[in-house]
């Protein structure tokens, strides 16, 4: 809120170079404003009584705008990359996927694991648990199990997180 956008009774102000101007009418607030030749912006509005500042809103705007994109850059985006597999895998596949999970793994990621299963495969599903547990050991060292495995329709899935 800004300027007229204020109906509070009385407000806390803060002065342009941040020195507290006490507590006012908001309409006296407007006034300083006004002979500085800048806006009464309302900065606090949940504290008792609200704060609002005289500065330059452009400005203001600009300002915030800038914080909130350094904070953004600074934010860590974590994807979930997914491994998927046959229950009939081969070792030196399963070393194959171990390894590109390793990397997904180092990068930060949270991998997911999934065995597919199709047609006949389907009646030895609990037989075919032993393939991510293998995978889940080979990872042991870089890598925690953040959900144990578990069926889903024709998948079985297990989740993976990087050890801190």
């Amino acid at each position: 809120m800004i300027n007229e956008q204020i109906r509070d009774r009385e407000v806390r102000v803060i002065g342009e170079d941040g020195e507290q101007l006490g507590i006012m009418s908001a309409n006296q607030a407007r006034e300083l404003a006004a002979q500085a030749g800048v806006d009464l912006v309302k900065i606090a509005p949940q504290a008792q009584p609200p704060v609002c500042r005289i500065v330059d809103y452009g400005k203001f705007r600009y300002e915030q705008s800038r914080k909130q994109k350094e904070a953004k850059k600074k934010q860590k985006v974590i994807e979930v990359k997914e491994i998927r597999m046959s229950p009939n895998i081969d070792t030196n596949d399963l070393n194959t996927k171990v390894s590109a999970a390793r990397k997904f793994l180092e990068k930060g990621n949270r991998v997911k694991v999934t065995l597919r299963f199709r047609g006949r495969e389907m009646a030895h599903m609990q037989s075919a648990k032993h393939i991510l547990d293998e995978f889940a050991e080979a990872l042991s060292e870089v890598a925690t199990i953040e959900k144990e495995p578990k069926v889903e329709g024709r998948n079985m899935t297990m989740f993976l997180t990087e050890k801190k």
